[in-house]
């Protein structure tokens, strides 16, 4: 069964939260989180993006980038901005997006799940990604943000939300400047919804392989210095929202190629048929669309050569058809000629990135499916890096663990 626990969250006073709740560290840039807590001192992002108090050159695995987010955590958890639960609780936690309306549990959950593979992924982490998230969590003492996970729910973790948002008045109820509505819910009788868990034998990360897998290393560095770890410590535990799987929304997760060969038209031509003035998102599954010379072109993948989960993917067709054989991109987590753009962005931002000259291919690809997020995830397989994008996003810096 999947453990979910109540922990005493900090939480910024009702008044502030708009201000003190920012977007995921990993939907921005540096220069764009510069940009959205210019003149917000009370903003999460100086938590989570602590290399815009730094000069502008800093980068972002500088040393001081981890310092500066310790500080910067400290002094907003000492401000009369937040306050620490005295009790231990769980959360609901609701996101209206475009009248689309996710609900799901907000508590913590336990990395020892996590190791044991009660709490699955699907996606291989980049090291880099890992590595900094690790370094930010150890010196923090904190889980500054949750993750985002789903499952099967047989109907009464539903069943329990709503009765309790129809019965309770929520603690936070507010409009963000990207139009999402987020109301959160305290949760009084936190262990009753806790034991909901009990029939639930698996969990599925959706968004934040890097912080589940950095929670992971965290706590093990914790443990190594604790004579008397016995996996109960707060750092044995990180946050999470869990969201049952029917409520799940995917977007495409799109890629860029910084530098192609001069005759890739050509290549590609002699493997595919490829229609020049394609839609920019593909249709259906199994086609893929590409804007190089200031065209889009499209065409449809290859049938896979064999029938498990992770093979019949169209980032996996991707990967095995092109990227490799023709742009020589290997490895997606550390090559550094591709990048990856959020669906959220659209293909516009494809079109903008390769029209001025930062990137010489936009790859706009069909959403992968929560299906086949979790037919991959229950066979043990992995999917390329950067599968698939949720939408909408949780907010960070509304409740935060420390340890």
């Amino acid at each position: 069964m999947a453990v979910v626990k109540p922990f005493k969250a900090w939480r910024p006073k009702p008044e502030t939260a708009q201000e003190a709740a920012c977007v995921p560290y990993d939907v921005i840039n540096t220069r764009e989180a510069r940009d959205l807590a210019e003149n917000k001192p009370k903003s999460f992002l100086h938590v989570i993006r602590p290399e815009i108090d730094l000069p502008e050159n800093t980068s972002v695995y500088d040393p001081k980038v981890y310092e500066q987010g310790r500080k910067n955590l400290a002094s907003l958890l000492q401000s009369d901005i937040y306050f620490q639960e005295e009790e231990n609780a769980l959360y609901i936690y609701r996101l209206i997006m475009d009248g689309r309306s996710q609900t799901g549990v907000f508590g913590c959950v336990s990395v020892d799940d996590y190791n044991n593979e009660v709490i699955l992924k699907h996606e291989l982490t980049r090291p880099d990604k890992e590595n900094d998230r690790t370094k930010h969590i150890i010196t923090q003492e904190a889980h500054a943000e949750p993750v985002m996970l789903s499952f099967r729910d047989p109907g009464g973790v539903t069943n329990f939300m709503n009765s309790y948002m129809e019965d309770n008045d929520p603690i936070y109820d507010f409009e963000a400047e990207d139009g999402v509505k987020h109301t959160i819910w305290k949760v009084k009788n936190a262990d009753e919804l806790s034991s909901v868990f009990d029939e639930i034998p698996t969990l599925y990360v959706a968004d934040g392989h890097h912080r589940c897998a950095s929670a992971s290393r965290a706590a093990k560095e914790q443990a190594s210095h604790n004579p008397e770890h016995d996996s109960s410590e707060e750092y044995n535990f990180f946050p999470a929202v869990l969201f049952p799987m029917n409520q799940m929304h995917i977007m495409a997760y799109n890629r860029i190629v910084y530098s192609i060969p001069d005759n890739f038209l050509d290549q590609l031509s002699e493997e595919f048929e490829v229609k020049k003035n394609a839609k920019p998102v593909p249709p259906k599954k199994g086609m893929i669309s590409l804007y190089v010379n200031d065209n889009w072109y499209g065409l449809t993948l290859k049938a896979p050569a064999n029938n498990d989960p992770a093979s019949q993917l169209d980032v996996s067709l991707l990967q095995e058809q092109i990227l490799e054989p023709i742009l020589s991109i290997k490895d997606q987590r550390t090559d550094p000629n591709i990048d990856f753009v959020g669906g959220i962005r659209g293909t516009d931002e494809l079109e903008k990135l390769v029209d001025n000259g930062e990137a010489a291919l936009g790859i706009s690809l069909y959403p992968t499916s929560i299906k086949e997020l979790m037919d991959v995830s229950d066979a043990g397989q992995l999917m390329p890096p950067k599968s698939t994008w949720f939408e909408p996003k949780l907010r960070s810096g509304l409740l935060i663990h420390t340890f």
